[in-house]
C-alpha cells in the first residue's frame, strides 16, 4: 500500500485532487489509519488514476467521471470516448479556420 504523498508522486495527481476525488467518490482510499488518518492506496487504485487522469485530459467534467466509474461495465465509456473526440475535432477545426482567418486579416493588412 501506498501512502497519499508516494500515490501523489506516481500519478502525478496532487494530494488535493485525491483528496477531492475521495471526496466526491471517484477514488476513495483502499484504507485510512484511524489514528492518524493517512490514507493508504493500492495497486488497483493505480489504475482508476491512470483512468481518471485520461478521462480529465480529455476534457470529461467530474460527473462524466462519476457517471463512468459508476458504471462496473465501463459500457458508457466508449459512447462517452467517442463524444469527446468529435469535440476535439470541431475544436481543431475551429481552431485552423481561425488560424485562416489571422492570416487573412495579416496579408490584408500587408497590401
Amino acid at each position: 500500500m501506498y501512502k497519499i504523498s508516494e500515490f501523489s508522486e506516481m500519478t502525478g495527481l496532487s494530494k488535493e485532487t485525491l483528496r477531492y476525488y475521495a471526496e466526491v467518490k471517484l477514488l476513495e482510499p483502499v484504507f485510512i489509519d484511524p489514528s492518524n488518518k493517512y490514507r493508504y492506496y493500492d495497486d488497483g487504485s493505480y489504475f482508476i488514476a491512470v483512468l481518471l487522469t485520461k478521462l480529465r485530459r480529455f476534457g470529461c467534467t467530474i460527473q462524466e467521471m462519476s457517471a463512468v466509474m459508476s458504471d462496473e461495465s465501463f459500457a458508457h465509456l466508449e459512447g462517452l470516448l467517442e463524444q469527446k473526440r468529435g469535440n476535439i475535432r470541431l475544436q481543431i477545426r475551429d481552431l485552423l479556420l481561425q488560424v485562416e482567418e489571422i492570416d487573412e486579416f495579416l496579408a490584408s493588412g500587408r497590401e
